[in-house]
């Protein structure tokens, strides 16, 4: 972890920058979303929802659990709406029918999908106008943070 009182004034401010970047553009690329989400009744937890659903069609509850990296309570009563609001089916597993599987209607891809596709967008340009080398800079740096959650 770093201490802040060690760090000379313009690393820290240099650090306090880059979390103001990471906060501001985080809000940029979640503003349209969250509009039309607030819309519906729904919340940013929705949409992690229906994304990491239509990414991962036919993954099971335990395994939506595992790839958000959250707790059955936090997931429970989003998921049950958009189940119940006909965004998310849910079908027993053949082969174990303790297990429900999971996977976007065609009303929950185009909801998705009108959600992602703006924030695709606005990635696409942004990456064209940054260009390659900041892309993969900003590639490995989102990575070194998620990893980072797991340590």
């Amino acid at each position: 972890m770093v201490d802040q009182k060690k760090l000379p004034e313009d690393a820290q401010q240099r650090l306090n920058e880059a979390l103001e970047g990471l906060y501001f553009g985080f809000r940029a690329i979640t503003a349209q979303p969250d509009a039309r989400l607030s819309e519906l009744g729904y919340s940013r937890v929705h949409h992690r929802i229906l994304y990491f659903v239509g990414r991962n069609s036919g993954c099971s509850i335990n395994e939506l659990l595992a790839i958000m990296r959250v707790s059955k309570q936090y997931l429970h009563g989003p998921l049950k709406k958009l189940i119940d609001d006909d965004y998310i089916a849910v079908k027993r597993d053949p082969g174990d029918r303790r297990v429900k599987r999971l996977r976007l209607t065609s009303r929950g891809r185009r909801l998705e999908d009108a959600l992602t596709g703006e924030q695709r967008r606005q990635l696409k340009a942004v990456f064209e106008e940054a260009g390659p080398r900041a892309e993969t800079g900003w590639r490995e740096v989102m990575a070194l943070l998620a990893r980072s959650r797991d340590e």
